[in-house]
């Protein structure tokens, strides 16, 4: 695998990580802002946010395998 194409690579994996994990934080911001005082959160906001996380974290993970099966 060339250079270039594994610096794309690390940079596409971590920009995924780090969307996932804020992605997560937000969903787990929300619900726990909205429980104290405020009014009860969108569920369906919620469910998109962690499953954006998810998601995003899963793929990451799937890159870094498939990029370490390549070498």
């Amino acid at each position: 695998m060339s250079p270039a194409f594994k610096g794309i690579v690390n940079v596409g994996v971590w920009v995924l990580f780090l969307v996932g994990l804020a992605a997560l934080a937000v969903a787990f911001v929300r619900i726990v802002g909205g429980g104290i005082g405020g009014k009860a959160p969108e569920l369906a906001t919620m469910t998109a946010y962690f499953g954006y996380g998810m998601a995003g974290i899963f793929l990451s993970v799937v890159a870094i395998a498939i990029t370490r099966k390549r070498e």
